[in-house]
């Protein structure tokens, strides 16, 4: 049996783990109220952004579009977002394991979030920038930035396919990486089946369709963030909460050895007190 200062040196070690995962759930809780209110708002951006093309498709043909041209796919981009820490469960682990089963062929990355920058960089991907390497501070304005570069490489050619890798948030226990892909664009997805309206563009449907499909690609990235974000938020909350909670059991077993082992010094000092006395 352990003395009873390796006891009390370990409970104390203990303790001060289980202040810093408290401390961490706590912050992951205040958090995620927010990230999740984020998720609220930003539905109804895309959604409209998605009603305004539908509307301007009936006006010109999907097909002239080099974003909805379907070609042979020698390359593909891949928008790996994920998490800037550890400690949040498989997380980060259950992204990069989805988005190995995407990296076949020839395919660059253009990570978000250090842990990704930091799996990709270790194994040689080709990165196409390292500007977003926190997924906590991009914003709106960030993701238009990644829209706008992506699509100008996509029509030059220098990838095929865009895919945005993500995970979805489902619940506060239930979170699922998911991909979507960006471009081509799915021409499914530009008529809601509904009759065509006459419908004026200025200066052009042409020119405003294409002009339009980068927001489009921004509002998809932006939530794929918001909701990758509170994903992770929650699988660190819950597994902070597991931590604390398996803290507190080995703190409650030690502190029982640690009073058993008090209990037996007490009982021998007392028998050799007994024993010396008898003794005189």
């Amino acid at each position: 049996m352990a003395s009873m200062k390796e006891i009390n040196s370990r409970i104390k070690s203990i303790s001060g783990t289980r202040q810093i995962t408290k401390a961490m759930e706590l912050v992951a809780i205040s958090k995620l109220s927010k990230a999740r209110d984020r998720i609220d708002r930003t539905r109804p951006f895309y959604t409209e952004l998605y009603s305004a093309l539908s509307d301007i498709s009936t006006a010109v043909s999907p097909l002239d579009s080099g974003y909805c041209s379907v070609r042979e796919v020698k390359k593909t981009c891949l928008i790996v977002i994920a998490g800037d820490r550890g400690l949040a469960g498989g997380y980060n682990s259950n992204v990069f394991r989805y988005s190995a089963e995407l990296c076949e062929g020839d395919v660059c990355v253009l990570p978000v979030g250090k842990r990704s920058l930091e799996h990709f960089l270790h194994r040689g991907f080709e990165i196409v920038s390292d500007e977003y390497a926190s997924v906590e501070d991009i914003d709106v304005g960030g993701c238009f930035e990644i829209s706008r570069l992506l699509c100008r490489m996509y029509l030059d050619g220098d990838f095929d396919r865009l895919v945005c890798v993500y995970t979805n948030f489902v619940s506060m226990l239930g979170q699922e990486p998911a991909s979507l892909t960006l471009l081509p664009l799915d021409k499914s997805l530009l008529s809601d089946g509904s009759e065509a309206k006459f419908t004026l563009v200025e200066p052009g449907a042409g020119a405003v369709f294409n002009s339009i499909i980068p927001d489009i690609i921004a509002g998809l990235i932006w939530g794929a963030v918001c909701e990758s974000f509170a994903s992770e938020l929650a699988s660190r909350r819950t597994a902070m909460e597991s931590a604390t909670s398996n803290a507190d059991e080995i703190i409650d077993d030690l502190r029982l050895k640690y009073n058993k082992a008090r209990k037996s010094t007490i009982t021998r000092q007392i028998t050799e007190i007994v024993s010396g006395a008898q003794e005189e």
